[in-house]
C-alpha cells in the first residue's frame, strides 16, 4: 500500500521527526501538527529533505485538526503526540491524562468526522505509537510480553497510554475506524532530549556531572535504536491488518548499570578524558522513583513473522552512533 501524504502527530519530537524523514524520503508528502512543548523543536525537521510542513497546534484542538484533514485529504494519521516522561507523570498526572488521553479522543473524533464525511480515502488508516509500559512489570521468568499480554500499567505515564490504546480499539469496534497499534521498547538516538538516561548520561559525563542511576541499577529495559523502531512503523501502516497491534523491541535487554557502562565505554574510546580516567567514574546511585517497574520487554515475533520487519542495529552500532552524533552537536 502506497500513501502520498500523511498527516503526523508530535512529527517534531524526538521519535516523530525520525519517522517524519524516513517518509518524506519515501516521497510522502508530510502535515506535522506539534504542540512545540520542551519535546517538541523545528530544530528536529530542519535537516529534513522533502516535503514537510509543520503546523503548531494541540491534538486537544478538535476544530483545528478537522481543517488540517480537510485541507490537506491525508491517506493516514500517525499518532505520536504524548507526554512521555515517567517522572513528569508522577509529579504532573493530570497533564498526561489531557494529552494522552482527551487529546487521542479529540484526534479519533476529527479522524471519526472525516471518515464519515467521505474526505478520507478508501484506504484511510489511523496508526496510534504506544509503549511496552503498557504491560506492566514483568517477572524475570516469563516470556517477554507480546500483543496478547494483558495490561498491567503501573506508573500514570503507563496508565495514560494504556487508555489512549483502549480509545483506539473502542473506536476500531464502536464506529469501525480503520485503525492499527504499534507498542515499543525503550528508545534512544539523535535529538533525544536529556530527561533520558542515555542522552542525559552523555551530557552528564561531558559536563563532569555524575551519571544517575536509579536505586541499584538493575532495572531491566529492551533497547531499540529510533529508526528500527520507525521502519517498523512503517511496516505496521503499509502490511498491517486493520484492527491489529504489533510490538516493535530492539530484542536487547539490558540493566541501567549495563547501559551507563556501554555508554561510558563508546565515550572513552570517542572522546577520552585528558587524565585517561574513565567517565564510569561518574556513575552515581540515587534513590529509586516511587513505583519503579523491574522490568519491560516485548517480543517482535508477530511484527517479524507478519510485516516482513526486523532490526537493522545492533546495540553496539546504534550506541555509537548515538554518542557520536551528540559529540558534535
Amino acid at each position: 500500500m502506497t500513501f502520498k501524504t500523511l498527516f503526523v502527530t508530535g512529527g517534531a519530537g524526538f521519535i516523530g521527526s525520525d519517522f517524519v524523514a524516513q517518509a518524506a524520503h519515501r516521497g510522502c508528502k508530510v502535515i506535522v501538527l506539534d504542540a512545540l512543548t520542551y519535546a517538541g523543536k523545528k530544530e528536529n525537521l530542519s535537516w529534513i529533505h522533502g516535503d514537510v510542513t509543520l503546523v503548531m497546534g494541540s491534538i486537544n484542538n478538535q476544530r483545528l485538526v478537522e481543517d488540517l484533514l480537510h485541507q490537506h485529504r491525508p491517506d493516514a494519521i500517525v499518532h505520536f503526540a504524548a507526554e512521555s516522561h515517567v517522572d513528569n507523570s508522577i509529579h504532573s498526572p493530570h497533564v498526561f491524562m489531557e494529552t494522552n488521553v482527551m487529546g487521542t479522543m479529540s484526534l479519533l473524533q476529527a479522524a471519526r468526522n472525516y471518515r464519515d464525511k467521505a474526505l478520507a480515502p478508501d484506504h484511510f488508516r489511523f496508526l496510534h505509537v504506544s509503549t511496552d509500559e503498557v504491560y506492566g512489570d514483568l517477572p524475570l521468568n516469563v516470556p517477554p510480553a507480546d500483543e496478547d499480554t494483558p495490561y498491567a500499567p503501573s506508573s500514570p505515564y503507563a496508565a495514560s497510554k494504556a487508555a489512549s490504546d483502549h480509545l483506539v480499539r473502542a473506536w476500531h469496534r464502536t464506529y469501525g475506524l480503520p485503525i492499527l497499534l504499534t507498542n515499543c521498547t525503550n528508545n534512544y538516538g539523535p535529538r533525544q532530549l536529556p530527561e533520558k538516561l542515555i542522552p542525559l548520561c552523555i551530557t552528564n559525563a561531558l559536563a563532569g556531572k555524575p551519571l544517575p542511576i536509579y536505586g541499584n541499577g538493575t532495572a531491566l529495559r529492551d533497547w531499540i535504536y529510533v529508526s528500527d523502531h520507525n521502519t517498523g512503523v512503517w511496516a505496521a501502516l503499509t502490511h498491517g491488518t486493520i484492527g491489529e497491534s504489533y510490538c516493535l523491541s530492539g530484542e536487547n535487554e539490558l540493566n541501567t548499570v549495563q547501559v551507563v557502562d556501554a555508554l561510558c565505554a563508546a565515550l572513552d574510546e570517542l572522546k577520552p578524558k585528558s587524565d585517561g580516567v574513565s567517565y564510569a567514574a561518574q556513575k552515581t546511585f540515587v534513590p529509586d522513583r516511587p513505583g519503579h517497574d523491574y522490568r519491560y520487554a516485548l517480543s517482535s515475533a508477530k511484527a517479524q513473522r507478519d510485516l516482513g520487519w526486523k532490526r537493522s542495529y545492533s546495540w553496539q552500532e546504534g550506541l555509537r552512533d548515538t554518542v557520536a552524533w551528540f559529540l558534535k552537536q
